[in-house]
């Protein structure tokens, strides 16, 4: 299982968000970019951080006309009550089984946790950045952000 990098297609997949919609990226990647986020599990330390930076760059986002989503093998459930205790404004999806983890290539962590790796995906699904580091859940916002600039140009 080899990590996507940028330049290459991003698979087509369809999960379900934390209210329970199906959500597929092809659809919502044809509005505008797409900043996707794994990451390992809700209410987590690092997890909180990351989740609450991008939820804090909300707005600059969507200023760009970019969606965020984060994925975790959480369910559907959990993600409902992660999303309402922080206060996050964008969809999670629910990767129960890790099969689009593992369709993006995403490793786990010293060999136990899922990875933590953000995807910053075009209109034509192609990947033009990825970010991956198990600790620093700020810089996948900030390298998220400054790629989204770049795209908005």
């Amino acid at each position: 299982m080899t990590q996507l990098e940028a330049g290459q297609q991003a698979p087509e997949f369809t999960l379900t968000t934390q209210a329970g919609d199906s959500w597929t990226l092809s659809e919502h990647a044809a509005q505008g970019p797409i900043v996707l986020f794994f990451y390992p599990k809700n209410d987590t330390p690092v997890c909180i951080v990351e989740a609450c930076s991008f939820r804090d760059q909300h707005e600059v986002f969507a200023r760009l006309g970019a969606q965020v989503v984060g994925v975790s093998s959480d369910s559907v459930q959990s993600h409902g009550r992660f999303a309402g205790k922080h206060e996050l404004p964008y969809t999670l999806l629910a990767d129960e089984g890790g099969d689009v983890r593992a369709l993006f290539g995403v490793k786990k962590t010293l060999g136990f946790f899922d990875g933590r790796v953000t995807f910053v995906i075009d209109q034509g699904r192609l990947i033009r950045h990825v970010f991956s580091s198990a600790f620093n859940a700020k810089g996948h916002v900030e390298a998220a952000l400054e790629t989204v600039r770049e795209l908005a140009k």
